[in-house]
């Protein structure tokens, strides 16, 4: 199986690949140097490849962008925020397994 690579977001593109967007999205704040963002990382990878063309996943270094962290209050990583249609609809902070996050899709997919 292909890994799927997730779309890198900045402050700049998060806009248009997140607000702008039709449908779900996840996006995963985190930092290179967070240890458990490192475990959430081949999760968000898998549910990339399992929902492709169904859910969006993203991620953004919170390092390298602060703005959009400080717009939706990420105070601690991983964050993953759930947008549908561009609305902030729900939040997972911390490393958690894989049916959680799946359960959060599965709730906002219907």
């Amino acid at each position: 199986m292909d890994t799927i690579h997730l779309t890198e977001l900045t402050d700049a593109t998060f806009g248009s690949e997140v607000e702008q967007h039709k449908g779900l999205v996840l996006v995963d704040f985190w930092a290179t140097w967070c240890g458990p963002c490192r475990a959430v990382a081949p999760i968000m990878e898998q549910i990339a490849g399992e929902y492709d063309g169904k859910v969006k996943v993203t991620k953004m270094d919170v390092d390298a962008n602060q703005r959009t962290p400080m717009r939706f209050n990420v105070r601690s990583i991983p964050s993953i925020l759930f947008f549908k249609d561009g609305r902030h609809v729900d939040t997972l902070v911390g490393a958690y397994p894989k049916p959680a996050f799946l359960e959060k899709i599965q709730q906002h997919l219907t």
